[in-house]
């Protein structure tokens, strides 16, 4: 019994973390200035206050790629379609899709959209991708989930041009990789 009550506020909190996540998906925008108890969260924060305002580009390991208002990488999800997200539930907390419309900023040339999501939302779209984070991009300027086969698919940044960025190889070397 006394185990049960030692770990009691850890389960708690891995709920509320849980319920953050889940949160992070409503339809209505965060302010800028409001924070999450989470570091997955503060990511899943910062595609949710993108909405409304404008997309913008940086370049991020060479590749110009889009990214949100507060420079977080934007990603696409293969298995999409450019009307229906196929990144739902679990997948949306660690993949946060960015909620639409969106508007384009600097370097932005492609067109924006947004599609209806399974749960009613809208997400934003560009070039037919429908756009997401990545919750372990913790920082602007990251983009730890280009190349990723995760949730069912190959998940890619988005660049300027509309088109999915190369994988980054895991090595510089040529050879088959042994994974």
């Amino acid at each position: 019994m006394r185990t049960t009550t030692r770990w009691a506020p850890f389960g708690l909190v891995a709920v509320a973390l849980i319920a953050a996540a889940c949160g992070s998906s409503s339809t209505t925008p965060q302010s800028p200035g409001s924070s999450s108890a989470a570091g997955a969260s503060a990511a899943a924060s910062a595609s949710a206050s993108s909405s409304g305002t404008a997309l913008k580009t940086a370049t991020i390991g060479g590749v110009t790629v889009l990214t949100s208002a507060k420079g977080f990488t934007l990603y696409s999800f293969a298995p999409d379609t450019a009307t229906t997200s196929n990144c739902n539930g679990a997948c949306a907390t660690y993949w946060p899709p960015v909620k639409g419309p969106a508007t384009a900023g600097s370097g932005v040339t492609g067109t924006l959209t947004t599609i209806k999501r399974s749960d009613g939302s809208m997400q934003a779209a560009y070039d037919g991708h429908p756009l997401y984070t990545y919750a372990a991009d913790t920082a602007p300027g990251q983009a730890k989930g280009n190349g990723l086969n995760l949730s069912g698919g190959v998940w890619h940044e988005v660049t300027a041009s509309g088109g999915a960025a190369p994988a980054k190889s895991p090595s510089s070397g040529s050879g088959g990789g042994g994974y």
